[in-house]
């Protein structure tokens, strides 16, 4: 006999799968360009984010566990390091990360896992998409430079405030990581400061490099680089060769097999770059899983973090495709809602903006274009800087991995706080300032 007691839940998941399955709208066109368009912006992030942004964090959320001693991020990140060292980098990291709300979540969560303090990881979590330097000048070119101005002044006020908050709101639960850190001996210093700065500096350099988007200006030292990007991003990569067989115990000659053929690549196909690029990173995926020692481990921690972070956003971009669709597409819930929601200044419509921005996914700068748009339509100034604050910070993908990393409980928080400042900073904006 079957146990129902036991078996129920078995049942109610069967039957829910078949309900949805047999009452699924498929040849509904709206309902079949929102499968297409969740197909289409997941194909979009595999292509453009998962091998030029997520890999390379990967790896540095992978160094920052087996390089970084647990003992110095506490002591510069943890619940007891002094809140102006510990905010002040946090709040501030954005301006060399240019990368978006996903992007960031490996280093969150290596920092995190290493032991910094929620507050300051969290002013991290938020700082890295939203104050980027690129970002702040093409919202102010395109935008106009007193909205360019308030986004600068209120990402950078926004991190460490949420920051602050979210430490003292779960101030019980962080005592355990004071309690733990008074027990951490002091970094074992096996290799100088300056050794392990330029270890990250060139991964950073490799990141930030690759990812450089085309200003729209052709003239000036932003489309220099860009113009340059692929040229300085190898210099990072031979930058980090050089490091990693200094002072890391890497075999010569394994940097030479794995540059080698990156290389000629490089010259061979100048104009297919990721082509390179994939032939560098599948040689240092190799090199390392394949090491016994620290760059083992390196491997080890990169891809540990690759695994709990990579399946969660990718699912969350495909449900936030069938929902919102692409920019200038439609998903299920159709733009023009949106952009009827976010009309004017008032309340509603700045809190309609917080929302909705909390909730989509925006590439690195794509917000700028398409606020210019909503704009047009009518966005009035305070929803306009409630967008900027809440979503380059947040998106549905990202919140599903914060979630993973510090509960639903913390995250749910995290998203209020966020959603909720950039509401009163948008209404403070519009009525008073704009």
């Amino acid at each position: 006999m079957i146990d129902w007691k036991s078996e129920w839940k078995v049942l109610a998941w069967m039957a829910a799968a078949f309900a949805i399955f047999f009452w699924l709208p498929v040849g509904w066109p709206r309902f079949d360009g929102a499968v297409t368009e969740a197909l289409a912006l997941t194909k979009w992030y595999a292509r453009e984010h998962v091998l030029l942004c997520l890999v390379p964090a990967f790896f540095i959320a992978g160094a920052i566990a087996s390089f970084v001693s647990q003992a110095a991020v506490m002591k510069y990140l943890g619940p007891k390091a002094p809140k102006v060292v510990a905010y002040g980098v946090a709040s501030v990291s954005g301006t060399i990360l240019a990368v978006c709300s996903c992007t960031v979540l490996p280093l969150f969560a290596g920092i995190h896992t290493m032991g910094a303090g929620l507050g300051p990881a969290t002013a991290f979590l938020y700082s890295g998409p939203a104050i980027n330097v690129l970002a702040i000048i093409l919202t102010s070119s395109v935008l106009g430079a007193k909205l360019g101005a308030a986004r600068a002044v209120g990402a950078v006020l926004f991190a460490v405030v949420v920051g602050w908050l979210m430490a003292t709101i779960f101030r019980r639960s962080e005592q355990e990581r004071v309690n733990a850190a008074m027990e951490l001996p002091e970094p074992d210093g096996v290799r100088s400061l300056g050794q392990v700065a330029a270890f990250f500096a060139a991964q950073v350099a490799i990141l930030v490099f690759a990812n450089w988007a085309r200003p729209d200006d052709p003239t000036g030292v932003w489309f220099a680089v860009w113009q340059a990007k692929w040229w300085l991003t190898s210099a990072g990569a031979v930058a980090l060769a050089v490091i990693l067989v200094r002072w890391y115990s890497l075999a010569a000659w394994k940097a030479v097999a794995i540059g080698a053929p990156t290389a000629i690549l490089a010259l061979a196909r100048p104009e297919h770059p990721e082509l390179a690029f994939t032939a560098g990173v599948v040689g240092l995926a190799v090199v390392t899983a394949r090491d016994e020692g620290e760059l083992g481990q390196w491997f080890a921690s990169s891809w540990g973090y690759a695994k709990q972070i990579l399946p969660l956003l990718l699912g969350g971009v495909l449900v936030a495709g069938l929902l919102l669709g692409r920019p200038g597409q439609e998903g299920l819930i159709p733009s023009g809602w949106v952009e009827g929601a976010v009309g004017g200044n008032g309340l509603a419509a700045t809190l309609f903006a917080s929302i909705a921005g909390a909730l989509m996914y925006f590439a690195t700068l794509t917000e700028v274009p398409i606020l210019q748009g909503l704009i047009g339509a009518g966005m009035g100034p305070g929803p306009s800087l409630a967008l900027l604050l809440a979503g380059p910070a947040l998106s549905l993908p990202n919140m599903i991995v914060i979630a993973s990393v510090i509960g639903w409980r913390k995250t749910s928080v995290y998203i209020g706080l966020v959603v909720v400042m950039s509401t009163v900073t948008g209404l403070i904006y519009g009525t008073f300032i704009a």
